[in-house]
C-alpha cells in the first residue's frame, strides 16, 4: 500500500550516463551511471529535506527502469503508482561535464515509456492528502498524451485542495517556441507558484499569472515579491541541475510556512551545493546539511563540520 504523502511530482525519469569530468562526450571512454529528470531531481531534493514525496510516471520494463525505481526508493520516495511499460524503453541521457565551457547533452527519449503517459492513468487517490503537486513544462512537451496527463494532474490537484507549483524548464530540443507557448503557458497562468528563468519568461510571454512568481535572473539572483536573493559564491563544477535544486529548496521552505526571504535563501543554498558536484543530485543536502551550508554561506567562522 502506498504511504501518505505531502508532495506529488509527475514527470520523466531517465538513465544518465555521465562522461568522465572534463572530457568531451565524443572522446569519453568512461561513464558514471545515474538517474535524472527534472521532477525526479525535485523529488529527491524534497525527500532529503524531510518531506514525504510521491513520484508519478512511467518507466520501461528494462534495467534502466529498475535503476530509476531503485534510486527513488532509496531516497524514500513513494513509487507505488508508477507504471512499468513492457513495450517502451526508459529514456537515456548522455552528457559530458565541464566547469568552464559548454556542456553537450544528448537525449534519447523518442518513444520512451515516459512519453506514453496518458490522462487515464492518473486517479484522484494519487494526490489524496497532498499539500503540493509539482510539474514542469518538460512533461507537457514529451507528447500530446503527456500534455493531457499534465493538465489532468493539475485538475486532480485542484480537486484535492493541493497547491500547484510549475517550472517551465524550457528545453527547445523538445519543440519550437510556438509549441511551448501553446502547451506550457496555460499551465503557468493557472499555477499557484511559478518558478521561471528570466529568459523563459521572455520566450513564453505568459499573460497574467494567478499565483506567486519566482524569477531566476541572468545574474543568478532570484526574486519573489519584494524579496531578492543573490547567488552564493561557490566554485562551479557543473551547472546542470541547479534549477531543480533551487525549486526543491524554495518549495521546502514554502511547505514549512517560511517567508519568501527564507525560501529564496534556502533555494540559493541548495543550488549552490548542487553546482559543486558533477551530477544533478549528489549535492542535494539533507536538512542538517542545508543548515550547515547556510551557516557557512552567511556567517563568518569555521566551516568544517567536526
Amino acid at each position: 500500500m502506498s504511504k501518505a504523502v505531502e508532495v506529488v511530482v509527475c514527470g520523466e525519469a531517465m538513465l544518465l550516463m555521465l562522461a568522465e569530468p572534463g572530457v568531451p562526450l565524443e572522446r569519453a571512454a568512461m561513464f558514471r551511471r545515474g538517474v535524472v529528470g527534472a521532477e525526479t531531481n525535485v523529488a529527491t531534493g524534497l525527500a532529503r529535506l524531510g518531506h514525504q514525496v510521491r513520484w508519478l510516471g512511467r518507466v520501461g520494463a528494462d534495467p534502466a527502469g529498475r535503476t530509476v525505481l531503485a534510486a527513488l526508493r532509496a531516497e524514500g520516495v513513494d513509487t507505488g503508482h508508477v507504471v512499468v511499460d513492457p513495450a517502451a524503453p526508459t529514456g537515456l541521457l548522455l552528457r559530458d561535464s565541464h566547469p568552464s565551457r559548454g556542456i553537450d547533452v544528448q537525449y534519447y527519449r523518442a518513444g520512451s515509456a515516459a512519453s506514453r503517459l496518458a490522462p487515464e492513468e492518473l486517479a484522484p487517490a494519487m494526490v489524496d492528502g497532498a499539500r503540493l503537486v509539482h510539474v514542469t513544462g518538460i512533461t507537457a512537451m514529451l507528447s500530446e498524451s503527456a500534455c493531457l496527463a499534465t493538465n489532468r494532474l493539475v485538475e486532480l490537484a485542484r480537486q484535492a485542495g493541493a497547491l500547484v507549483s510549475f517550472d517551465p524548464n524550457v528545453r527547445l530540443k523538445l519543440g519550437a517556441p510556438e509549441l511551448w507557448r501553446e502547451r506550457v503557458v496555460p499551465l503557468m497562468e493557472s499555477a499557484d507558484v511559478v518558478l521561471a528563468g528570466e529568459d523563459e519568461l521572455e520566450l513564453l510571454r505568459p499573460g497574467t499569472l494567478a499565483g506567486t512568481l519566482v524569477t531566476k535572473h541572468r545574474d543568478k539572483s532570484a526574486t519573489c515579491g519584494d524579496e531578492r536573493q543573490e547567488a552564493f559564491s561557490v566554485p562551479v563544477t557543473d551547472p546542470v541541475g541547479a534549477g531543480d535544486a533551487f525549486a526543491a529548496g524554495f518549495l521546502s521552505g514554502l511547505l514549512r510556512g517560511a517567508g519568501y526571504d527564507v525560501c529564496l535563501r534556502e533555494a540559493a543554498a541548495v543550488a549552490a551545493l548542487v553546482v559543486q558536484c558533477a551530477n544533478d543530485t549528489d549535492g542535494l543536502p539533507d536538512r542538517s546539511g542545508l543548515d550547515r551550508a547556510l551557516a557557512g554561506f552567511t556567517e563568518a567562522g569555521e566551516t568544517v563540520h567536526r
